[in-house]
């Protein structure tokens, strides 16, 4: 379904181009009303699949896949970054979600520090 295929760019790209379901949705409809999907409802969740059409214009479409364009001659330390970044802002998330009061400042302090120490990178020599 619809968030499934967000998931997946998101995956196949290393984070770099993960679509909002504002885009994703009217985007499948209209896949939809030119033949080239159908979905039908499964589990309470709307499922697509390729028709026949759609098989065809995948297999005559040419040159690299969107997700592969995208991230094409991106730098590996952008999707390391971003990984990082993700996974910080999980952390961040779950400490003002069910941390102390106490812990959530210790928080903001590493956070703030963290800021300054990544501007400080930015103006030093060292490589």
């Amino acid at each position: 379904h619809g968030y499934e295929m967000i998931q997946e760019l998101g995956e196949r790209t290393g984070g770099a181009w993960q679509p909002s379901p504002g885009s994703v949705y009217p985007t499948l409809t209209m896949l939809e009303e030119e033949g080239l999907v159908r979905s039908e409802e499964v589990d309470a969740k709307r499922r697509f699949e390729l028709t026949d059409a759609g098989r065809t214009a995948v297999d005559e479409r040419e040159g690299p896949a969107p997700w592969e364009a995208f991230v094409a001659g991106t730098d590996p330390a952008v999707f390391e970054l971003r990984e990082v970044l993700g996974s910080t802002m999980g952390a961040v998330k779950q400490v003002f979600r069910v941390g102390t009061p106490a812990q959530q400042a210790k928080a903001v302090e590493i956070l703030t520090d963290a800021r300054k120490r990544l501007y400080q990178v930015l103006a030093s020599d060292e490589a």
